[in-house]
């Protein structure tokens, strides 16, 4: 059955084959076939666009047309196909798979250190919530952060949310669509000085910088812009300024 929606389109004269959109797809939608990135499937693809932001040659778009439904059991079937044997994932997605971590070695707590303040200065933080023209965005330094990255990253506070409006939101489960227009709106009206997108490791979050980044150019504007990388453990793994 045929349903209009938003899916993925690899424009084969631009893709060189690198391969770098084939990890960052969660539900296993590209592979390399005879050196070009195709799309396996259409059922495969959830036309999220994560993949978007790793091509090097702009090959990859999102466009809306009649296609078959995304099929998420036929995703989960897909996946295990392509699996080494290990514990199943939830929804066939790479973010769902369960990893357990050794505690960090403890130490003797500091008797003279102070209690760390939340540096949060506003209210609502989330995405979907904050009106365009809230007034804390107004001449903002902005901080746009993964919901998972303030529990993975232990100094949150004071090496990213301090002196800054935040947001926060999951692209692999909230509206993508509306929240590139949200950020369309913020950009032409709050005069935002910098943006700094934190998201961790797993593909799907890459799309937030993605949805970011499409609100800028949607706005017509350019500022400063960092995407900061959280490992499921806590530590920065890499860190890339994307526009200027």
């Amino acid at each position: 059955m045929k349903v209009k929606r938003k899916i993925i389109e690899i424009d084969e004269e631009k893709c060189d084959g690198c391969g770098q959109c084939v990890p960052s797809c969660a539900e296993g939608a590209i592979q390399i076939i005879d050196g070009k990135a195709k799309l396996v499937s259409e059922k495969y693809c959830d036309g999220l666009g994560a993949c978007l932001g790793t091509c090097p040659n702009d090959a990859l778009k999102v466009f809306e047309r009649d296609v078959e439904e995304f099929d998420e059991k036929a995703v989960e079937e897909h996946l295990k196909t392509k699996e080494s044997p290990q514990e199943s994932m939830p929804c066939g997605c790479p973010s769902a798979q369960i990893r357990t971590f050794a505690p960090h070695t403890e130490r003797p707590a500091p008797t003279n250190v102070v209690a760390q303040e939340s540096a949060l200065t506003h209210w609502p933080v989330q995405i979907r919530l904050v009106p365009p023209k809230a007034p804390f965005l107004k001449g903002a330094d902005l901080l746009v952060a993964a919901d998972c990255t303030p529990i993975a990253y232990p100094n949150f506070h004071a090496d990213f949310l301090k002196g800054k409006a935040v947001m926060v939101g999951c692209p692999k489960f909230d509206d993508v669509e509306a929240y590139v227009q949200k950020f369309s709106e913020i950009f032409k009206t709050a005069d935002v000085k910098s943006v700094t997108v934190v998201v961790m490791e797993v593909p799907c979050c890459q799309g937030l910088p993605f949805i970011v980044q499409k609100g800028l150019e949607l706005a017509g504007k350019k500022i400063p812009f960092e995407k900061v990388i959280i490992s499921a453990q806590g530590e920065i793994l890499k860190r890339e300024n994307l526009a200027a």
